[in-house]
């Protein structure tokens, strides 16, 4: 399953979008919206984006986990190379120091993560702070081509701007889309040619 980014400008254009996806046969829980205007989403009955999407809980939950698990080997080895009780440990008490640093670990980094914006959306952040809107179409094998086809046709205002191969991960990279970063590249430098011609 791949995850589309399309940014569009209105809540308006957001809803059209949303019904022509369900027109497409794409659900509405395949369909998540990331903006400030969370009430005008809830007003037009548009499914919001979740935690999981918007938040870094999961990829922080891991890393510290992972965090968790090297310090508690270390301890564990640490433990037993020192003997600090002088006396024989049972294997099951290594096992407890590192589960329970592992678990440590991973509440640590969920914390970190709940106060952290989700990484893949990094790059969309200047959009969503400026009021507009970020649809996540998540689409079904096969599907891809006729989201984009039915989105440059009916929604030219929407901007596809990414796509992501499996949103799931949380590790992956969402790769922009690169004809979009040579049009914003051609528009600066149009712009500032403009700039020198008026000057």
């Amino acid at each position: 399953m791949k995850c589309f980014y399309y940014v569009t400008p209105t809540l308006d254009s957001t809803h059209s979008i949303s019904d022509d996806l369900q027109e497409l046969g794409i659900g509405e829980w395949m369909v998540h919206v990331v903006t400030k205007d969370e009430a005008g989403l809830k007003r037009e009955q548009i499914q919001s984006s979740n935690y999981i999407e918007t938040l870094d809980v999961v990829r922080g939950g891991l890393i510290g986990a992972n965090i968790g698990f090297i310090v508690g080997v270390i301890g564990a080895a640490m433990m037993a190379y020192f003997d600090p009780f002088q006396r024989e440990l049972p294997w099951w008490v290594y096992l407890i120091v590192v589960l329970v640093s592992t678990l440590f670990g991973a509440w640590e980094g969920g914390l970190y993560g709940v106060a952290t914006e989700n990484q893949k959306l990094n790059r969309f952040h200047d959009d969503i702070e400026a009021g507009k809107y970020l649809i996540l179409i998540y689409a079904r094998k096969g599907m891809g081509e006729t989201v984009k086809d039915m989105m440059r046709q009916k929604h030219p205002e929407a901007q596809h701007v990414a796509t992501d191969r499996q949103f799931v991960n949380p590790f992956g990279v969402v790769r922009r889309r690169r004809r979009q970063r040579e049009e914003q590249r051609q528009e600066a430098s149009r712009q500032q040619d403009q700039g020198l011609i008026n000057s």
